[in-house]
């Protein structure tokens, strides 16, 4: 695929994310509202979009087992090097090493990933093993180190914090959209044909709604180019630039990955620090501004790469 083809690719994207960008600019819809069209597209479109794909996948071709085991053990390479980069660094406290770590290693699939990859692939069945990976084995041990390093009397110990955290995780609506297909895809159980077609109705919507959602947000934070602190460098370089490479590198030349789902690995890789990052720093108050500076500018910066990451994996 080469550059004008890349671009070419990604014009519905830089249209609906730009299209976002200039009307919250201009104040013509508030910035404020990207939470209203945010929710919409994590609570119920990207869900109804991810049931009705998984339904119909093939499992065999879904779950990639060579790809997963790649794709894991580049992050958990990039956990141990983003973790022992942080202590280096003088952070001692587990809710300091847990935030970085998911800046530096987690990405955004639902509000990002899935509608770039239906622009660009057709599809976004290639996230769904990815994000089931990083809500049920990332994210809890990103959860984990937040509720050990939490607290107050009120807050309970870990043991009755930790579970708790845990199945709310586990109970969002990506992970149960996920796990419904799967279950009902492997069961003799055919669903019904109205409930498929208003899925994919729904289902639509989610890749502009949620490019849209965050262009409003950019649009309305903006960006502080001269404040970026060179922890925040880092950290960016890292998600955008380091991470990529290494599961290119563990992927393709320690597991044998190739073809296709090489492709997919490292543009998922290169996708940027999820919105989470920030909800996550304001419910455990740890790194709030940090937080939210990765999260605007790895977006940013993801999208300027794409072009670029897209013709190196097509080559």
């Amino acid at each position: 695929m080469g550059g004008a083809a890349a671009l070419e690719k990604l014009v519905p994207v830089l249209l609906a994310f730009g299209g976002g960008v200039l009307l919250a600019r201009r104040k013509v819809v508030p910035a404020e509202a990207s939470k209203v069209f945010s929710d919409y597209a994590f609570l119920f479109a990207v869900p109804c979009y991810l049931f009705g794909n998984i339904y119909a996948s093939d499992p065999a071709a879904l779950f990639n087992w060579r790809a997963i085991g790649g794709y894991a053990a580049a992050a958990g390479v990039a956990v141990a090097a983003v973790a022992a980069a942080a202590v280096a660094c003088g952070r001692r406290e587990p809710r300091d090493v847990a935030l970085r770590v998911m800046a530096g290693v987690q990405v955004n699939t639902a509000y990002f990933a899935v509608p770039v990859f239906i622009t660009v692939f057709g599809t976004a069945a290639p996230i769904f093993p990815i994000l089931l990976f990083q809500v049920c084995v990332l994210s809890l041990v990103v959860i984990a180190l937040m509720e050990l390093g939490r607290a107050g009397p009120d807050v309970g110990g870990p043991g009755r914090r930790l579970p708790r955290a845990v199945g709310a995780s586990l109970a969002t609506p990506l992970v149960l959209a996920c796990n419904a297909g799967i279950l009902l895809n492997l069961l003799p159980v055919r669903v019904p044909a109205v409930v498929l077609d208003g899925a994919a109705f729904v289902g639509n919507s989610a890749s502009p709604v949620a490019l849209f959602a965050l262009g409003l947000h950019l649009g309305g934070a903006g960006l502080h180019l001269r404040g970026t602190t060179r922890e925040e460098l880092a950290l960016i370089a890292f998600k955008c630039l380091a991470f990529p490479l290494l599961t290119w590198a563990v992927c393709g030349l320690l597991f044998g990955v190739r073809g296709d789902w090489l492709a997919y690995l490292v543009l998922i890789a290169a996708m940027p620090t999820p919105q989470n990052l920030f909800i996550f720093a304001q419910r455990y108050d740890v790194g709030v501004g940090l937080s939210a500076s990765v999260v605007i500018k790895t977006s940013l910066v993801s999208l300027v790469l794409l072009p670029l990451w897209l013709q190196t994996v097509a080559s």
